[in-house]
């Protein structure tokens, strides 16, 4: 099988695998994909390690999106073009990305704002930097988790935005990470019907005399929705390593699981039951069992329960698994599973060939 590793002994478990080959294999789906390789702008917070930024750098992806400082240091470091920092920062995060703009000159870094009193800190502060940083309109859309309602408050905020020194406006930042129906076409008309708005405020910002704004839009879910829009920028993160959550419920997106979670068998405390090195610490555990791995080698048994350290699987004969059997798990959701780890050992032709560091997890790596 692809995932097997022959030289499995040398690692302890739980672990972090990732299959390089697989994950070029991704990037390659996504740029075939979308018409333009400069209109992608990936999300990095699913991967969290440098050499993976540099794989996409390799097939001329240059622009990045990310949601802390860390990931953002972590693209400046690899010498990323152009990075996003899809948040809004406050307190001590505007004098961090200032830092970074100051750090990693030749990447050119931006971020979020949705109200006046956020964007006035910002601009003040890198006024006194005489370095004007780039801003974002961030709209909220229907996620209802940041965000300003695209209308006439937005145009507003957006028109003042322009009068502030020390930040210029850049465009704005669209996330509608809220869809996710199965059905392609629900998916679409459903972010086609969110999109509306979100065209009708840059055309009326075009009216009022300013700067036509660049758009960036969606992630994993709606990227075969945006990636048909003409020069939107588009921000698919998942993509890269991909997840058994997406692979059940995003059909039409035929990307390949590139990272998984490897656990032993520890126990057989009853009948039918098998305990696992695989705790609430080694997997993200934000959804309701059974939905927190699924196992290639091991497709019908089922998560019953789970624990800082342990994982409890009901399964048909505990014969087929004796304590020490390894087994490879897709998480339900990968994202969060990354960040439960230092590093990721490499499988290349089903065999360890190294490891790359989770450098991302960091809250902060230098700065």
């Amino acid at each position: 099988m692809w995932y097997t590793i022959h030289n499995v002994d040398l690692i302890d478990s739980p672990a972090l695998l990732v299959y390089p080959d697989r994950v070029r294999d991704n990037i390659q789906l996504l740029k075939s994909r979308i018409d333009d390789v400069h209109r992608l702008r990936p999300h990095v917070k699913t991967a969290k390690i440098a050499e993976v930024v540099q794989l996409m750098q390799e097939a001329g992806i240059q622009k990045f999106k990310c949601a802390t400082i860390a990931e953002a240091e972590m693209l400046g470091q690899v010498n990323a073009a152009d990075v996003l920092l899809a948040y809004q920062p406050v307190g001590p995060k505007i004098t961090r990305l200032a830092a970074l703009v100051e750090a990693y000159p030749q990447t050119a870094f931006s971020c979020l704002v949705d109200n006046e009193q956020a964007a006035a800190a910002i601009a003040a502060h890198f006024a006194v930097q005489q370095r004007p940083l780039p801003i974002w309109l961030d709209l909220n859309i229907g996620q209802n988790r940041t965000g300003i309602m695209p209308g006439p408050a937005a145009l507003d905020l957006y028109a003042a935005l322009h009068d502030m020194r020390g930040i210029t406006p850049a465009g704005l930042h669209a996330y509608d990470g809220h869809l996710h129906d199965e059905d392609l076409e629900e998916r679409t008309r459903k972010s086609n019907a969110a999109f509306e708005a979100v065209t009708a405020l840059a055309g009326a910002i075009a009216d009022k005399g300013l700067p036509a704004p660049r758009i960036i839009a969606g992630g994993t879910p709606t990227f075969p929705v945006h990636a048909r829009r003409k020069g939107i920028e588009c921000s698919p993160g998942t993509f890269v390593f991909w997840d058994w959550g997406y692979q059940q419920h995003l059909p039409d997106q035929t990307f390949h699981h590139a990272a998984l979670v490897l656990a032993r068998v520890i126990s057989q405390p009853g009948p039918g039951l098998l305990c696992l090195d695989l705790g609430h610490k080694s997997v993200a555990a934000e959804n309701p069992l059974p939905r927190r791995v699924h196992f290639l080698n091991a497709p019908d048994a089922e998560p019953v329960s789970q624990s800082e350290e342990h994982l409890v699987l009901r399964v048909k004969d505990t014969a087929d698994f004796p304590v020490g059997t390894v087994l490879y798990g897709v998480p339900y959701h990968i994202c969060p599973t990354v960040a439960l780890y230092d590093k990721a050992y490499t499988i290349t032709g089903n065999t360890c060939t190294g490891e790359w560091n989770v450098i991302a997890r960091k809250r902060n790596i230098i700065i």
